[in-house]
């Protein structure tokens, strides 16, 4: 039996309450989505809906505004308030070394291939903060690759960018990257590489010489260059089946012959339409070699 209300009208049940909530979430979700494809050329449309459905909603509360609505509006008649929206709907989650197994595969398994060139191209997509770049980059510079390699590290998120670019950490992390350091096949000492300063480590600017850091949107951007290495780690977990197909083509797409992909270790390309394209090189490590011809 339905609740009287104060005043005597029928109360509508909570459940239905939450429903009609979940329901009009929905609309100003689709209208959030399409606005800023629109507007700005951002394609969320095939992200992850529970996962965008959360970021969406911690941007509301973090930008203090009544409802989704509201956000879009904003967005809409305030571009300068995009950089913050993109950062916000983005995961900047990395750190150094993490996953050191993976590290150590790479070391192990792709460096010896990419030394029989003469010039090094790799690709790492979804770069969030840089630790993940700058790991890889210490590891070549053992192998004594580094010299002969470029590094194009891309975000979606210009705030991640230009975080990434700058080399400064929080100097806690210091002790905890030292140990996945080793545990990834580090031959020297980790302090080697940044100069500490009260509670900061700036990284070596021999690390960052060789990077370059630019904006790239993974479902809208295409192919800008031929890539022996490419890195796209845990970022497809947030696209849907279809969008993770369009993506993994392009990665196909931009691997020289024989070139190596690696994915994160929740992601694999089992289920893939470009599954037939590469061959497993490590499983733990979710490495992948393009075949010949494909």
């Amino acid at each position: 039996m339905t609740a009287p209300t104060r005043n005597g009208a029928p109360e509508a049940p909570r459940d239905e309450q939450a429903r009609d909530a979940l329901a009009l979430e929905e609309i100003e979700l689709d209208l959030f989505v399409e606005a800023l494809n629109r507007r700005y050329g951002y394609d969320f449309r095939d992200y992850s809906r529970a996962s965008l459905a959360r970021r969406v909603r911690n941007l509301v509360a973090s930008l203090d505004v009544p409802t989704v609505s509201d956000l879009t509006a904003r967005l809409l008649h305030a571009p300068e308030r995009l950089p913050e929206v993109i950062a916000g709907l983005s995961v900047p989650v990395s750190e150094f070394f993490r996953d050191p197994h993976v590290f150590r595969a790479l070391k192990e398994k792709v460096f010896p291939h990419l030394a029989s060139y003469p010039h090094i191209t790799i690709w790492q997509a979804g770069c969030a903060h840089g630790e993940e770049v700058y790991s890889l980059a210490i590891l070549l510079s053992e192998a004594g690759l580094y010299e002969r390699t470029r590094i194009f590290a891309t975000d979606i998120s210009k705030a991640a960018i230009d975080r990434a670019r700058e080399g400064i950490y929080p100097l806690r992390e210091a002790p905890d990257a030292a140990r996945r350091y080793l545990a990834a096949g580090g031959t020297h000492s980790f302090s080697a590489y940044y100069h500490a300063r009260y509670d900061l480590m700036k990284l070596d600017e021999q690390l960052i010489s060789r990077v370059t850091f630019a904006e790239h949107n993974l479902v809208t951007d295409g192919v800008f260059c031929e890539a022996h290495l490419v890195l796209c780690r845990n970022v497809l977990i947030y696209f849907t089946t279809p969008l993770q197909d369009r993506v993994l083509a392009r990665f196909a797409e931009t691997l020289v012959r024989g070139g190596f992909l690696c994915v994160g270790t929740r992601e694999n390309l089992e289920f893939s339409l470009t599954r037939s394209k590469f061959q497993l090189v490590d499983e733990g490590a979710r490495i992948y070699r393009l075949k010949a011809g494909a």
